[in-house]
C-alpha cells in the first residue's frame, strides 16, 4: 500500500497540495477535475457569485477566479485542479487492544445513549443525542468509537468551533492511546496520512470526499455550521453513502429530523443545572464611554473570584478589559489559546470573552456573567450554552450565572425556562441526587 494511496483515500486536495507532499510521484492515475468549473467550486459546491473573487494570476497570466467560500483550506481557482483517489481505497488495521483506556463509568442515562449510538453505527442509521450541557457527551461516545475502531471503520468527530477541537483532541488521545488520531483546524500541525479518528472543524471537511463510515457532529446547532449550507454539504460529501450520522447538542434545532432521538436531561454527577439570575445593569455602553463600570458588576466580580464574563462585541469587551485590567479573548486574538490555557490553569482568575467560549469548553469551579444579555447575539440557545459552563465539575457542581441586562428579552426568558424544564424532567425521572 503506497503512501499516496493512504494519504489520498477519502480526500479531495488541490493539485498543488498533492505535488508539495509527493513531488516525485506519478499522479496520472488520480481523478483530476477543475477546481472551478461553470461558475461552481468543485470542492465546496459554492455557486454564489458574491463568494467568488478574482485576481491577477502568475500561473495562468490571466485574471483568475477563485472561491472565497472555502479559501480557509487553500485557494481553489479556475486554473487549478482537485485530485481524488479513484483506485482501490486504503484499508487501515484496527488499533491494538485494548483500544479504550478509559477507567470511568457511565450513568444509566449515559449507558442508554451509548447503547443506542452503537446500534446506529451497526445499522448505519442516524441519531440525535439531546443532552444538557455537562451531561458527559464525549464520554457517551467512547463505547461507540471503540466499537467502530474494532470494526475497522473510519470515524470523524466534527465541530464548528476550533476551541472545541483543541479541547477534545487530548481527551480522546488519552482514552484511545493506541489509535491514530488527528486534529484538524486552521493552523494545526497534527495531520496524518490516514487516521482511525479525525477530529476537525467543519470547514476542514471541504478536503474530504466519501471518507468516513461514522460521522459525528458535535454542537450541531452552533454557528457557523447551523447557518452555512456549504458546511452542511461538506459534511454530506465527507461521509460515505452508507455511513452512520450522529448529532450531539444541548440546544438542537427543532428542524432536525433523524432516525432516532435520545434525551439526557441531567448531568452525569446528578446535580441540577445552575439556573441563571437576571440583574439590571442600565445603559452600560454609555457608562464605559466615561471609563466607568456599573457598581453592580463590580460587586458581582468581587463576590465571584473565578469568572468568565461574556460580552456581546469585541469593542465593548476591549473597553472593559482596559478599564478593569482584565484579559480578554476573541476569535481573531493571536494569543487566544494561551489566554484560555492561563485561565484553565488558574493563572488568570477572570477572563472576558465573546461567544467563542459559549460551548464545548470545560473549566472547573467557574462562575459566569453575561454583560448585555439583551443584545441580539445572545439567543436563547447561546444563553443556555453559556450557563452550561458553570457546575460541570463533580467536585464543584454549583455556581452562579447572572444575565446583566437593560431590559429582559424573550431569549433570556426562554433560556431560563429551558433550564428549569430540564431540571424538572431530570427530577421526575429520578436522575438528581436527593435534596438537589
Amino acid at each position: 500500500m503506497s503512501t499516496l494511496q493512504a494519504h489520498l483515500t477519502g480526500r479531495q486536495l488541490l493539485e498543488s497540495e498533492v505535488r508539495a507532499l509527493f513531488p516525485t510521484e506519478d499522479l496520472t492515475s488520480l481523478q483530476k477535475k477543475p477546481a472551478i468549473d461553470n461558475k461552481t467550486c468543485m470542492r465546496c459546491g459554492n455557486t454564489k457569485s458574491y463568494l467568488f473573487g478574482s485576481h491577477p494570476c502568475a500561473k495562468c497570466n490571466k485574471r483568475c477566479f477563485y472561491c472565497r467560500n472555502c479559501i480557509s483550506v487553500g485557494k481553489a481557482s479556475a486554473c487549478t485542479s482537485v485530485l481524488l483517489w479513484i483506485e482501490q481505497p486504503y484499508k487501515k488495521s484496527s488499533p491494538s487492544e485494548p483500544i479504550l483506556h478509559w477507567q470511568g463509568t457511565l450513568s444509566p442515562p449515559q449507558l442508554r445513549a451509548a447503547h443506542l449510538i452503537k446500534e446506529s453505527i451497526q445499522s448505519k442509521k442516524s441519531i440525535l443525542v439531546h443532552a444538557v450541557c455537562g451531561a458527559g457527551k464525549t464520554e457517551i461516545l467512547f463505547p461507540a468509537i471503540e466499537q467502530a475502531m474494532r470494526l475497522g471503520l473510519r470515524i470523524c468527530l466534527a465541530t464548528p468551533r476550533r476551541d472545541v477541537v483543541q479541547e477534545l483532541a487530548p481527551r480522546l488521545k488519552q482514552a484511545f492511546p493506541t489509535a491514530d488520531i488527528e486534529s484538524l483546524y486552521g493552523g494545526s500541525e497534527d495531520r496524518l496520512s490516514f487516521a482511525h479518528l479525525t477530529i476537525a472543524t467543519t470547514n476542514q471537511l471541504f478536503r474530504f470526499r466519501d471518507a468516513f463510515d461514522v460521522m459525528i457532529i458535535d454542537e450541531v446547532d452552533a454557528y457557523p455550521y447551523s447557518a452555512d449550507q456549504s458546511l452542511q454539504k461538506a459534511v454530506e460529501n465527507a461521509r460515505k453513502p452508507d455511513s452512520s450520522l450522529i448529532y450531539l447538542s444541548a440546544t438542537p434545532s427543532r428542524n432536525i429530523k433523524l432516525d432516532r432521538i435520545v434525551r439526557i436531561p441531567a448531568r452525569y454527577h446528578g446535580h441540577q443545572l445552575p439556573v441563571p439570575q437576571t440583574k439590571w445593569l442600565g445603559n452600560w455602553k454609555k457608562t464605559i464611554k466615561k471609563d466607568k463600570i456599573d457598581p453592580a458588576l463590580i460587586k458581582w466580580l468581587l463576590a465571584h473570584p473565578k469568572a468568565l464574563v461574556f460580552m456581546p462585541d469585541v469593542e465593548s469587551m476591549e473597553h472593559y478589559s482596559r478599564i478593569l485590567g482584565i484579559p480578554s479573548v476573541h476569535a481573531e486574538d493571536p494569543l487566544r489559546n494561551e489566554k484560555v490555557m492561563q485561565f484553565r490553569k488558574g493563572e488568570v482568575k477572570v477572563l472576558l470573552t465573546t461567544t467563542i467560549l459559549e460551548r464545548g469548553v470545560t473549566f472547573s469551579n467557574v462562575h459566569v456573567a453575561v454583560v448585555g444579555a439583551d443584545e441580539a447575539v445572545f439567543t436563547d440557545s447561546a444563553l443556555v450554552q453559556i450557563a452550561g459552563r458553570v457546575g460541570r465539575d463533580q467536585d464543584f457542581p454549583t455556581g452562579n450565572v447572572t444575565f446583566f441586562h437593560c431590559g429582559l428579552t424573550n431569549h433570556m426568558m426562554r433560556a431560563i425556562r429551558q433550564i428549569n424544564s430540564m431540571n424538572e424532567e431530570a427530577g421526575k425521572l429520578g436522575l438528581l441526587k436527593e435534596g438537589l
